[in-house]
C-alpha cells in the first residue's frame, strides 16, 4: 500500500549514470497502477519484449522510482488513489519531459512525445488488458461540475492529499463486466460502479464517506466494506448520529466515567472504543452538532479518545466509515459542517443510487426480499402484472419502501403463496388518490 508522504514530490535524487553499448541499452517504463495484477500482466509482458519494469501503486510512489531511474516512458492510470490524475500528469510531464506518457488504457496524453518504442507499449496494454473492471479504469466524476470547481476541492500537487478521491477524468470504461457483489444486488451501471468502488477501497483502512438519499442500502455497503477488509474478524459497529440526543452523543461516542454527568451512576465503554480493531460505522453524519465534530477530528488525526469525565487518553485503533444523506461537500462550503472533518472522512466517496435510477434491478431485488421475508412467514411468489405495479411507481422511499411494500403485500395475500397487482399498496401515492 502506498505510504502518504509529507511532499508527493520528494527532493531530486541524483540519477545514476550508466554507460552501454547504443544495442543493449536497457529501455525502463514506470507502470502507475493501483492494480497489481494489471501491473503484473504489463509486467510480465513487457519482460518478454525487453524492458525493464518499475512499478507504482500511488502517484507518490511514482514520484520516488522516477526520480531514481531515468525512464523512457510512463503507462499511468485514469484514475490515482491519492492524487488527482490531470495534476499529476501535468507535472510529471514538466519534470521528465522526454518520457513516452500514456494511460494503462492506451489513451494518449496531450503534449507528451512519442517514443520510438511506443507500438511495443500498445501492443503490450492490449496483450494485458483486464477481463474486468478494476483499480485501473477511470473512477467516474460524480457531480464534477459542481464539486471539483469548488476552491475547497482543489489541492496543490505538493501538499498532502487528504480530499476526496473523486477523478476529473470522464469514465473511460463501462462498468458492464463488473461482477456484482453477493450483498449488494443489482447490474445496472450505478450499482455495478458501487461493487467497484467497494472491491477498490475494502482492503485498505481508508475512511469512506458513503453519500446517498435515505433507505438505499448505505449501512449494507458499510457492512460489505467491513466484511472484505483484513478487519473482519474485529467488531463492526455502527452508530445512528441522528438518533441519540446532542447530550448524550459525546459519552455515547467516547465514553464517560461513573458520575461525569447526571444519570451516569457507573461507567461506560464508548461505541468508538468498542470497536478497537475493527470498524466504526457513523450514519447520519451530518446530523454530529459542530461542537462534537472537533472532537471526532482530533481523534482521526491522532487515533487517541478522552473519555467524558477523564483526563488520560486511550489509544483506539479503528476504520471510520461515515454515511449521510445530504451533500456533505455543499454544507462544509456553506458552514453547516466542518470542512476539515469532511476532508478527513471523504478520502473516498461512494454514492449508493436511488431505486428510481436503477429500476432495471427491481426484479432481482424483489425476489432477494421475498426469499428474506420467507425467513418468518410463507414464502410468496410475485406475478406479472404485481410486478409491473411496482415497476411503474416512482420509489421516494427507496429500497427500504420496498421492503415494506412486500411486506405488506405478502401479509394482504393471506394463505396464496401469489402476490397479485391489489395486493400493492403505496402509501404516499395512495394517500394522495384518496
Amino acid at each position: 500500500m502506498c505510504a502518504s508522504p509529507s511532499l508527493y514530490r520528494p527532493a531530486a535524487l541524483p540519477a545514476p549514470v550508466v554507460s552501454l553499448p547504443r544495442n543493449l541499452r536497457t529501455r525502463t517504463v514506470l507502470i502507475v497502477s493501483s492494480d497489481s495484477g494489471h501491473r503484473a500482466q504489463l509486467v510480465a509482458t513487457l519482460g518478454d519484449l525487453r524492458w525493464r519494469v518499475l512499478e507504482a501503486d500511488c502517484g507518490a510512489a511514482a514520484w520516488t522510482q522516477a526520480a531514481e531511474t531515468p525512464i523512457e516512458a510512463a503507462l499511468v492510470d485514469s484514475w490515482l488513489p491519492d492524487l488527482e490524475v490531470n495534476e499529476f500528469l501535468q507535472e510529471f510531464r514538466q519534470q521528465h519531459p522526454r518520457a513516452d506518457l500514456m494511460h494503462t488504457d492506451g489513451a494518449q496524453i496531450a503534449g507528451a512525445p512519442r517514443s520510438s518504442y511506443r507500438q511495443e507499449l500498445l501492443f503490450a496494454l492490449r496483450r494485458s488488458a483486464p477481463s474486468d473492471t478494476a483499480a485501473w479504469n477511470a473512477a467516474p466524476d460524480m457531480d464534477a461540475a459542481v464539486e471539483s470547481a469548488s476552491p475547497a476541492r482543489h489541492v496543490e500537487l505538493r501538499k498532502p492529499m487528504a480530499t476526496a478521491m473523486v477523478a476529473s477524468a470522464p469514465l473511460r470504461h463501462p462498468v458492464a463486466e463488473v461482477e456484482p457483489l453477493p450483498s449488494l444486488i443489482g447490474r445496472a451501471p450505478a450499482m455495478l460502479e458501487v461493487s467497484r468502488r467497494v472491491r477498490l477501497v475494502a482492503r485498505h483502512r481508508t475512511s469512506v464517506l458513503i453519500e446517498g438519499p435515505t433507505g438505499t442500502g448505505k449501512e449494507r455497503v458499510a457492512e460489505t466494506l467491513h466484511r472484505l477488509s483484513d478487519r473482519n474478524s474485529k467488531p463492526f459497529v455502527a452508530i445512528n448520529c441522528a438518533a441519540i440526543p446532542e447530550a448524550l452523543l459525546e459519552a455515547e461516542l467516547f465514553g464517560h466515567t461513573r458520575g461525569a454527568f447526571t444519570g451516569a451512576v457507573q461507567g461506560r465503554t464508548g461505541r468508538i472504543e468498542s470497536a478497537d480493531g475493527g470498524t466504526l460505522f457513523l450514519d447520519e453524519i451530518g446530523e454530529m452538532p459542530l461542537a462534537l465534530q472537533a472532537k471526532l477530528l482530533r481523534f482521526l488525526e491522532c487515533g487517541e479518545l478522552q473519555r467524558v469525565g477523564e483526563n488520560t487518553t486511550v489509544r483506539v485503533d479503528v476504520r471510520i466509515l461515515a454515511a449521510t444523506h445530504q451533500r456533505l461537500a455543499s454544507d462544509a462550503r456553506a458552514g453547516r459542517f466542518r470542512a476539515d472533518l469532511y476532508h478527513r472522512l471523504a478520502v473516498f466517496l461512494i454514492r449508493t443510487p436511488p431505486l428510481a435510477a436503477h429500476k432495471e434491478d427491481l426484479p432481482q431485488l424483489v425476489e432477494f426480499l421475498l426469499e428474506r421475508l420467507g425467513e418468518r412467514m410463507p414464502i410468496k411468489r410475485i406475478d406479472a402484472e404485481a410486478m409491473e405495479r411496482l415497476t411503474s411507481y416512482s420509489w421516494p422511499g427507496n429500497i427500504r419502501e420496498l421492503e415494506h411494500v412486500l411486506e405488506r403485500a405478502a401479509i394482504l395475500a393471506g394463505d396464496s403463496p401469489w402476490i397479485r397487482a391489489t395486493e400493492i399498496e403505496f402509501g404516499l401515492e395512495d394517500d394522495s388518490e384518496a
